[in-house]
Order: C-alpha cells, then structure tokens, then sequence
C-alpha cells in the first residue's frame, strides 16, 4: 500500500484570465439568466417600461454578482491519495481514497470533486463534498479496475466550485498525481522436481569454491567435528595426519525463463490473446521459482533483463524475495511486443550462462528460429518449451490439425533436440500444462534413462 498526497494547495480567486475567468465559469443557468436579463432590459427600452427594466437588471445582474463572489473567495484545501493496493494483478480491484482537508478559517461552500483516470480503469469518478468547516475534513473512495496490464496515472485532483445557485462553476487542480500499477495475472503452479537442483554443499552440477578461490580446493588438517566423509585420503599419507577437503558452497538452483516478445509471433491482441496468455505463464513461473529458493532470471527475444538484476538474476528469502518479486512484476507489467524477428540475441546470452533449468513461452516459429532454439538445450540443464502457434491459438478446441501441420513439425525438432515440449490451446491452464510437461519429461526419462526434472 503506498500514500501519495497532492500536498496543501490553495483553491482562490487566481490570477489569470481575470474577469474573463469569471465569465467562462458561467453555467447553462447563468447564461440563461444573462441573457434574459439583456433581453428584457433591450425591450424595457424599446415598449417605455420601467418594471420590465427593473426586471431585466435583476436577471442580468444575479449571475455576475455569483461569478464576482465566486471568483473573490479564497479556500486553502489540502488533497492526498491513497491506493490500496498500488500493485493489483489484470482484472482485480484496486481502491482509491481520497481526502480532503480545509486548512481554512473559512468554511467551503459547495464542492465537487473529480479524478482523472484512464478510461480503461473505469468511468471518471465524481463525488459532491457539503460544506466543510474551517479544520474539517473528508474522505471518499472508488474502485478501479483494469484487465489490461500497464502502469496507469491517476490525477490530478480537481476541484469545482460552485455557488448556492449554480449560476457559476470554477475548477481548479491540484499538480500531483500517483500510479496504479497492473501486473500480470499469477497462477500457482503444482511442485515438481527439476534437473540440476542443487539439494545441499557440494550437490549441484556446478560447485562453488570458497570465497579465497582455487587456493580452497587444497585440504586442510582435520579439526573436531569434522564430517569423516570429507578425509582426503591421499593427502593424509602424504602429511601423516588426518587432512579434510574445504568445504564447498551450497549451490542455488538456477532458472531462466524466455519469453518471446516478438510481434510477429502471436496473432490477436487484448486479455485473452496468446501473448498476454504467455506473459502471465512468465510471471507464474518466475514467481514459482523464486519462491522454491532458485536464482530466477528473465530474458526476451532482444536479449534484455529486469533493472536491478544481477549476473546470476534475482535471489532471496523473505522480504528479498517479495522485492524481487515485485520488480519482475513491474517489468512485465509494461513490457510489449519487440519488432525483432530472431532469437539470436538470446541465443547469445544463453550462450554464456551456466547450467540451469531453461523455461521458454514461445510465439510462432519458422524453421530457422526452431533451429536456434533448439540449439539452446546445449546451454541448460532442462529445457521446457510452452509453443503458442497463433493458428493453434485461434482454433476452436475441437479442431485437428492436418497433416501438415507446422507447428506439429516445430514440436518435434524441439524434441528432438532435448526439449520437453507443450503446445498450448486458447483457455488453457498454465497449471495443468506444467504438470503435463512432468509427465511427459518422466515418460522420456523412463525410456531413455535420463535424469529426471
């Protein structure tokens, strides 16, 4: 939940457009009134009549005698905004509270507040505040809601004031404004076991030395409470006592997640498109990962990051993780469609990582970026591919695909090459393919004698 506050601000008469202000905040009444007003005292003139004179003044005059006083008051109100929550996920409710505050002698007359916000959140809200006495306050609230993700200002507050006859209107603004940030949608996602888990010191297919370097790998005298299946035995002959291995770093699990961005990749658009479909598995997965104690790293076809992640991408417990958390959900809150057609750029970031899990979303593709993405099983340590061909996407569940079918073709190189792959229909769910991408992962480990996932 964050506080953000428009800060005092002084509602008056202000000092530009003079009487020319004035008049412009004259309402359909008031104009009305105006112009009856000249009129009778045009024919007042013309037929000779004084009380139609009289009466013609009084119309004329009632609306500039409101705009006059209107004009003249002087408030100072204070305005702050409050989002609960600030972070919301596409199609939840996030409530705004407003407040206002007189910090005044003078009690306010008739005020009508107003926020701006982006038609996608909802209509604009409009709330009428009663007289508030000199100290006094008041608060309101509304609801908004997106199903699109995006970052969304709200703001400025606005201020209308009016006169007991609603002859005349004056609206002023506050200068501030706060956003409401809506991310993608997080499914939790069934436990599974991964291939290159670290599960302690020493367990990991990579081993991290001590913090002195390789100087650590030479052993040490034993000291007591030694584990004895760490004696290294050729180096106690050699020095004739008892000399141990140093011990080594626990390994963190690592896990990249590769979300194609390419537009050129994904067909349709709105909330419930292939892309959006595919950003939300991203975030379901990176969200997963991070909370299983594994080093998570996001990469796209353009081979950028998260701001603020390091060379091992984003790790931590407790309160480090939800940081973490939270800005891979601010990336992808704003993130969109790339105007690259390749994958070579992250091929080449791949190409310099370490072994890991690899977990693709992947958009269309032609054969030769199948090709390089099946190069990329070199450079993981398990590899799942979630393919979201856009003709597949688009077709009714009930239809079959023919016998030559590309993306059926495009399924079977990525197999090929080490990758467990799942083809991904409109509507599905991220949970029930992830544990589908298990099963099958089990059912080619048990017939080939790999290691499992």
């Amino acid at each position: 939940m964050t506080t953000g506050g428009t800060g005092p601000a002084e509602v008056d008469r202000g000092e530009r457009g003079g009487v020319r202000t004035a008049l412009g905040g004259l309402t359909t009444r008031g104009r009305s009134f105006l112009a009856a007003g000249v009129a009778a005292a045009i024919c007042a003139y013309v037929l000779g009549q004084s009380e139609l004179l009289r009466v013609g003044l009084l119309l004329a005059v009632l609306p500039l005698i409101c705009a006059t006083v209107l004009y003249r008051t002087r408030y100072r109100v204070a305005g702050s905004r409050r989002l609960s929550p600030s972070r919301v996920p596409a199609g939840s409710e996030s409530r705004v509270h407003l407040r206002m505050d007189n910090v005044s002698r003078l009690p306010t007359g008739l005020l009508m507040l107003q926020d701006r916000v982006p038609y996608v959140l909802g209509p604009r809200p409009r709330f009428v505040l009663d007289r508030v006495e000199p100290g006094g306050r008041r608060e309101v609230s509304y609801r908004v809601r997106s199903d699109l993700r995006g970052r969304y200002p709200l703001g400025p507050l606005q201020l209308r004031l009016t006169d007991p006859f609603g002859m005349c209107e004056l609206t002023r603004s506050f200068s501030t404004y706060d956003t409401l940030t809506v991310i993608p949608r997080v499914e939790p996602l069934s436990p599974v076991r991964f291939s290159g888990e670290a599960k302690g010191a020493g367990d990991g297919r990579h081993r991290s030395v001590a913090l002195a370097g390789d100087d650590d790998m030479i052993p040490r005298r034993y000291r007591y409470g030694d584990d004895l299946r760490r004696v290294h035995w050729r180096s106690t002959a050699r020095h004739g006592e008892l000399m141990v291995r140093r011990e080594e770093q626990p390994q963190r699990s690592r896990c990249t997640v590769l979300l194609d961005t390419r537009g050129v990749a994904y067909a349709g658009a709105g909330p419930d498109s292939a892309f959006e479909w595919a950003v939300s598995g991203t975030a379901s997965v990176l969200v997963h990962m991070l909370e299983r104690g594994f080093s998570v790293r996001l990469l796209t076809d353009t081979g950028s990051a998260v701001p603020g992640e390091g060379a091992d991408g984003f790790a931590g417990a407790g309160q480090e993780t939800a940081d973490a958390a939270g800005l891979i959900m601010d990336t992808l809150a704003v993130i969109d469609h790339s105007d690259g057609t390749d994958l070579s750029r992250a091929y080449d970031v791949l190409r310099g990582g370490s072994e890991g899990l690899l977990v693709a979303f992947l958009g269309g593709l032609d054969e030769e970026q199948a090709t390089v993405v099946a190069k990329m099983r070199r450079r993981s340590g398990g590899a799942i591919a979630f393919l979201l061909d856009g003709d597949v996407w688009l077709r009714e569940p009930a239809g079959v695909a023919g016998p030559a079918d590309p993306h059926g073709e495009r399924l079977r190189m990525l197999r090929e090459a080490g990758w467990t792959t799942v083809s991904v229909p409109r509507g599905a769910s991220l949970d029930d393919l992830w544990r589908q991408a298990d099963h099958e992962r089990r059912g080619v480990a048990a017939v080939g004698g790999g290691e499992a996932l």
